[in-house]
């Protein structure tokens, strides 16, 4: 594939391919609006309604021959939602939620950018304890690894 001005970059083509999946999946949590962004900023007040941001991280490049790379692309995926008590009952389903998109992305090759696979998933930030008690809010954050040789 050649690039040209009107292409994206890489990583914002994977992004955007993950925002479309999570959109079409058949999850827990019904008609979601992720969304990608640079920077997920939200007042609080837009909380009240579950958020699923997808976020660029980071690429990296590792040689594979003389011709081309490796191409890893590294794509945060937020879930967000301010909660009232904070109990088993309202925050049980949102780690589920969580948990299903992994599951969903788990060695997975994009549909719309089927060159880049999933090959990494982490959930290193279960919950955001800072979010919790600052703000009575549910920051999930989900790390999806992407590769392709380019």
């Amino acid at each position: 594939m050649t690039a040209t001005a009107a292409t994206p970059a890489t990583v914002i083509q994977i992004a955007d391919s993950v925002v479309a999946e999570i959109n079409a999946a058949d999850l827990s949590k019904k008609n979601i609006n992720a969304a990608r962004l640079y920077v997920p900023d939200f007042d609080l007040e837009d909380m009240k309604e579950l958020r699923v941001s997808v976020v660029p991280r980071e690429v990296e490049y590792l040689p594979l021959d003389r011709a081309t790379n490796k191409y890893h692309a590294t794509i945060d995926v937020a879930v967000q939602k301010k909660f009232s008590k904070g109990d088993a009952k309202e925050i049980d389903p949102l780690v589920f939620f969580v948990e299903e998109i992994a599951d969903y992305f788990r060695l997975k090759r994009l549909n719309s950018y089927v060159a880049a696979r999933c090959i990494k998933v982490e959930n290193s930030v279960l919950y955001s304890t800072e979010h919790w008690t600052q703000f009575n809010q549910f920051t999930s954050l989900l790390t999806l690894t992407f590769e392709l040789a380019k």
